[in-house]
C-alpha cells in the first residue's frame, strides 16, 4: 500500500509539528498495514529553531535550509525554494506541509508541488494576511481592527502570500483586555486541531488517488 510522505517545514519551536508527530504517532495517519501517511522529513529554515529537537526525538530526519541574507529579497526566496524542491524531491516528498514556516515560497516549488502544499496561518483569510502577518504582528492587528472573533487558517499554498484556497478554520473569540499574547495562546490550541485534521485530509486524498492511478498526479 503507498504511504503519502509528509515533509513539515518549520521556523520556529515546533508546537505544531509537535501535534503532527502525536497524531502520526497515535494513529491519524492510520496505522500498520492501513497506513496512509507518514512524517518523513522535517525542514527548518532557522538553524537554533527548537522543532529541529522535536524531530530528533520522533526518529524523523531533519534538515536546516537558511535564506542567503546576501541576496535581495526576491532572489532570496526563489533560491530558497528552489533548494527546498531539490530537498523535497531527494527524500521522495509526496505532500508539503508549512507548520509555523515564516520563509514565503516561490517559482518551481509551488508549480511542481500545486495542490500538495498547505500552510496553517494564525488568522482567518482573506483578514490579516500577506507579507508582514505573522505571529505577534497579526494578533496585534487583529486587536487593533477591534475584531470580535479570530482563528486560524489552513489553505493550499499558491504564488500569492496566504491568497491559496483556504481548506479549513477554526474560530475564536476576542475577549475584551485580550493582548496579543493572550489571543495567540486561545489560538494556538486550535491551530493543533486544525493542521492535524487538514494534513489528514489531504494526505488521505492523495493516497486514495496513489491508489487508482499509481502516482501522485
Amino acid at each position: 500500500m503507498p504511504v503519502i510522505n509528509i515533509a513539515v517545514l518549520v521556523s520556529g519551536s515546533g508546537s505544531n509539528l509537535q501535534a503532527l508527530l502525536d497524531a502520526w504517532k497515535n494513529g491519524v495517519f492510520g496505522s500498520g498495514a492501513d497506513t496512509f501517511g507518514k512524517i518523513s522529513l522535517v525542514i527548518s529554515d532557522r538553524k537554533g529553531a527548537y522543532a529541529l529537537e522535536r524531530a530528533v526525538n520522533a526518529g524523523v530526519p531533519a534538515v536546516v535550509a537558511e535564506p542567503d541574507k546576501n541576496l535581495p529579497k526576491e532572489l532570496r526566496r526563489q533560491e530558497l525554494s528552489d533548494r527546498i524542491l531539490d530537498i523535497a524531491l531527494a527524500h521522495k516528498t509526496d505532500l508539503l506541509v508549512l507548520a509555523g514556516f515564516l520563509s514565503i515560497l516561490s517559482g518551481k516549488l509551488i508549480g511542481q508541488y500545486s495542490g500538495r502544499i498547505i500552510n496553517l496561518h494564525p488568522a482567518l483569510l482573506p483578514k490579516f494576511g500577506g507579507d508582514g502577518m505573522y505571529g505577534e504582528h497579526v494578533h496585534r492587528a487583529v486587536i487593533e481592527a477591534g475584531e470580535k472573533e479570530s482563528g486560524c487558517t489552513v489553505h493550499f499554498v499558491d504564488a500569492g502570500t496566504d491568497t491559496g484556497a483556504i481548506l479549513l478554520q477554526r474560530r475564536v473569540p476576542v475577549l475584551p483586555g485580550d493582548t496579543p499574547d493572550t489571543l495567540e495562546r486561545r489560538i494556538r490550541w486550535e491551530e493543533h486541531l486544525a493542521i492535524v485534521e487538514a494534513t489528514a485530509k489531504i494526505a488521505g486524498r492523495l493516497h486514495e488517488h496513489m491508489e487508482r492511478t499509481g502516482g501522485i498526479k
